[in-house]
């Protein structure tokens, strides 16, 4: 069974590629480089990256030509998987070319797709109400999928990861944005602010949980084709409890500070506040029942034991003082 990756040299590339190429697939991996690019760790470092082949090619190049779906159609495959789409007409054009050549399309969405949840946990089964650009433009991806699905025109699963985390980047942290300085004060008690009553939530994600989310689809397509899933840890954290956890792990208690979010975003640079307000505004907390039931999805890593390996990462490079 031959499988192409669209972008499979990031944050969850990193784990499913090597899981693919162990469990007997013959897989091909479109990337503009050849490598992965964060570093290796347990399953993924068991698997030479040697045992694939690899396919030079920018997307964006080649959508404005017109050629990418031909180009990957070239390739044969059985099953493609699509990491890196993030435009609708890009979806469409690889639509176009895949119909009726392959057994199915694996899609990567995101849990913003879903926007404002109207319950907690969400569940898939709710309306989508994007409430970003980003958010706007994976939903419509995904309705123009599941669509295409229904109609019959080509079987296709969409998974929506949360918050990806894994060694090699900051994951998003208690302040709901990407600043490690974050970690830095709270290992060493110092005042950490927090937008309003710090009760605003993140979904965070291992990428090998993801991983393995991407692999149960392949191994369930006839349950999971027409569907899209939350692939998301057990649990939801608040930013205060987060906080408070991280804080713990270094003997410490949360030094921390609250504020209005007009108050709070003038203490903070135009780009950490312009990133917490997405994340505050959406206040992500997914249902991952349907994942369980139909794919039988179970997370390794809650939220916390994903960040605290991440974090240690971050340390052993310096990145992060404690």
């Amino acid at each position: 069974m031959r499988v192409v990756v669209i972008g499979g040299t990031g944050h969850t590339g990193t784990y499913l590629i090597p899981r693919l190429v162990e469990a007997g697939y013959d897989v091909a991996v479109i990337s503009r480089q050849q490598c992965p690019r964060y570093p290796a760790d347990g399953i993924a470092g068991k698997v030479g990256w040697q045992r694939l082949e690899w396919v030079e090619m920018d997307r964006a190049e080649a959508d404005a030509a017109g050629n990418f779906g031909a180009r990957v159609v070239a390739l044969k495959p059985d099953i493609v998987i699509d990491m890196i789409c993030y435009q609708p007409e890009s979806a469409q054009q690889l639509v176009d070319a895949l119909r009726g050549r392959i057994q199915l399309l694996v899609h990567c969405g995101s849990i913003w797709a879903g926007g404002a949840s109207l319950q907690v946990p969400g569940a898939e089964s709710e309306p989508r109400r994007p409430i970003c650009d980003y958010g706007r433009r994976k939903a419509a991806i995904e309705e123009y999928l599941l669509a295409e699905a229904r109609r019959g025109g080509l079987p296709v699963t969409v998974l929506r990861p949360g918050h990806m985390v894994g060694r090699g980047w900051v994951p998003v942290n208690p302040v709901a944005n990407f600043n490690p300085q974050v970690y830095s004060a709270l290992a060493r008690g110092k005042e950490v602010r927090l937008p309003n009553l710090g009760m605003e939530t993140l979904h965070h994600v291992h990428c090998d949980d993801v991983a393995q989310a991407f692999m149960l689809a392949l191994a369930n397509h006839n349950g999971a084709v027409g569907e899209a899933f939350n692939v998301v840890s057990p649990s939801a954290l608040t930013l205060r409890g987060y906080a408070e956890a991280v804080a713990g792990w270094f003997g410490k208690p949360a030094n921390l500070w609250f504020r209005p979010w007009e108050e709070w975003k003038k203490t903070a640079s135009e780009e950490d506040a312009a990133v917490t307000w997405d994340h505050i505004l959406h206040s992500s907390c997914c249902s991952i029942e349907k994942a369980r039931k139909v794919l039988g999805y179970q997370p390794r890593y809650t939220s916390l034991e994903a960040v605290k390996e991440s974090l240690g990462w971050l340390i052993q490079n310096g990145r992060v003082e404690a």
